[in-house]
């Protein structure tokens, strides 16, 4: 059965309309070029303002794994997904830890790709390889993940058959998103995260008072769990267990430390215009949860208690169903589910394209930029970087269509920030350790991803539902990385940490 009628040729016409728009501004960015260099392309030159900076942040964070998958899991486990807001605020704030001192770095010694600072903190071959693998692994996970909502997003939109119709989803969107990034890099790709942004924020509004004047006040949802003749309905609405607030902790700290580390944040941190813009910017972060996360998770609240007959990987239609309810109840409400919808495709376009940008930088900068041909020009790695474009996001499609039945889009998340997290010492701690090494660096990720890994898939009975007593395996590595990261340390020197400064850390004395 379709969550949703199919939207008439009025209604395509709209979303027609707005697609093609990113088309036209990535034409425009590419006429709005000053130089054809990396920097250009990757950063726009450092010239992100307040308003872009905050838009496009938010663009890129909130996707469709916020409105999809987040809902999808408060329809799985209840109220508990409520720790989306935590982790997502926590995000900001583990955003202070380290990106001020990386801005400054940046700025001064040109950053383009977040393996920069590695390269030049440590001078290791070794460490910048394998932070790059696991960076392009990890945003090729998520950017899949985004792949695959859009598919979701667009099943039941027409009259062709549901696999047909995510089939369709899947390239046409995501073509369109290859085309204005192609021409004009960040600088189309911040100008659509604007746009994409404020479609967002006005589409999070109207979903909350759609749901309010269909369903009424949230406490009659919850009643009505409360009431429910099937426990586990029941047991969605009560306080969580000890496992489960081991498990809202573990979601803070892996997600709070992890999203920090995504590669095209870091590269809007290096793209604002000056260390006051990215503070500022992060500050309206800060209240972004409220309007995006909650209200996801209250829209899984209404499908447990009006839509309670989904299961299984269908629950990640709990956001499609309930916009079905609101489309037949009048015209307006037919209309308002239209503008939701673009505001959906604003978000999953906004977040992939960003993934795709910083996966074709440092495929063209680290890895072919620096080992296969160091004498290549940067118009080159601008053009090289494009066609890696291209020939991952053909993969990635393949596999968003292979998969679209296999898994959920909220198992996709776990894994990635488990290999993620394990980067926070070489990153964030290195900042301001001016004693580290890269050798135990070395050692302590490849200890840390090992540890994590073997935990996450080797079967043991300890492990329930991917997690150890609610945490992610991914926190028992860091604990080993950082254990083994001191103990090289002290090893190295002989029992004794002595201290040796990069000479990055100079930028730093006049603040």
């Amino acid at each position: 059965m379709n969550s949703l009628d199919a939207f008439s040729p009025a209604a395509w016409a709209f979303i027609a309309t707005y697609l093609l728009s990113l088309i036209l501004i990535g034409f425009v960015a590419f006429h709005a070029r000053k130089e054809n260099t990396l920097s250009d392309f990757y950063l726009a030159g450092n010239s992100f303002g307040l308003i872009v900076i905050f838009l496009t942040l938010y663009a890129t964070q909130y996707s469709g794994n916020t409105l999809f998958g987040y809902s999808g899991k408060t329809y799985r486990i209840g109220y508990a997904w409520v720790m989306s807001l935590h982790f997502m605020t926590a995000i900001v704030a583990c955003y202070l830890i380290h990106s001020p001192r990386l801005y400054v770095l940046a700025r001064k010694f040109r950053y383009i790709t977040p393996t920069d600072y590695l390269q030049h903190r440590f001078s290791s071959d070794a460490l910048n390889i394998l932070a790059t693998v696991i960076l392009v692994f990890v945003l090729a996970n998520y950017l899949l993940a985004q792949l695959m909502a859009m598919g979701r997003a667009m099943q039941g939109l027409s009259d062709v058959d549901p696999q047909l119709a995510y089939t369709q989803g899947v390239i046409l969107l995501t073509s369109i998103m290859v085309i204005y990034g192609t021409l004009g890099g960040i600088r189309a790709v911040a100008w659509t995260d604007v746009i994409q942004g404020l479609v967002l924020m006005v589409g999070f509004f109207v979903l909350m008072f759609v749901l309010y004047q269909q369903f009424g006040p949230i406490s009659l949802a919850t009643q009505k769990m409360q009431q429910a003749l099937d426990v586990s309905v029941v047991n969605k609405a009560v306080v969580p267990d000890a496992n489960r607030l081991r498990e809202w902790l573990s979601y803070i700290i892996i997600v709070g430390l992890g999203s920090t580390l995504y590669p095209q944040a870091m590269q809007r941190i290096y793209a604002a215009r000056s260390e006051k813009v990215l503070r500022h910017g992060l500050a309206l972060m800060a209240f972004a949860p409220l309007i995006t996360s909650l209200i996801a998770v209250c829209t899984g609240i209404y499908a447990i208690a009006y839509l309670p007959e989904l299961d299984g990987t269908s629950s990640d239609q709990a956001l499609g169903r309930i916009l079905g309810l609101v489309q037949h109840s009048s015209v307006l409400g037919y209309w308002l589910v239209v503008i939701l919808y673009a505001a959906i495709l604003a978000a999953m376009m906004s977040t992939a394209d960003s993934a795709l940008l910083s996966i074709s930088s440092m495929l063209s900068k680290d890895i072919y930029g620096r080992y296969v041909n160091p004498e290549a020009s940067e118009a080159r790695l601008t053009r090289v970087g494009k066609i890696f474009s291209w020939g991952l996001i053909l993969l990635l499609v393949w596999l968003a269509i292979y998969l679209s039945d296999k898994t959920s889009l909220l198992k996709l998340l776990d894994r990635k920030f488990d290999l993620l997290i394990q980067l926070v010492p070489a990153f964030m701690i290195s900042i301001h350790w001016k004693s580290m090494q890269a050798v135990p660096v070395v050692l302590g990720l490849v200890a840390g991803l090992v540890v994590s890994l073997i935990l996450a898939y080797g079967g043991f009975d300890f492990v329930q539902a991917g997690k150890i007593y609610g945490f992610h395996p991914g926190l028992v590595g860091l604990l080993i990385n950082l254990a083994v990261i001191y103990g090289g340390m002290s090893l190295f020197n002989h029992g004794k940490l002595v201290r040796y400064d990069s000479p990055i850390f100079d930028s730093f004395q006049s603040k």
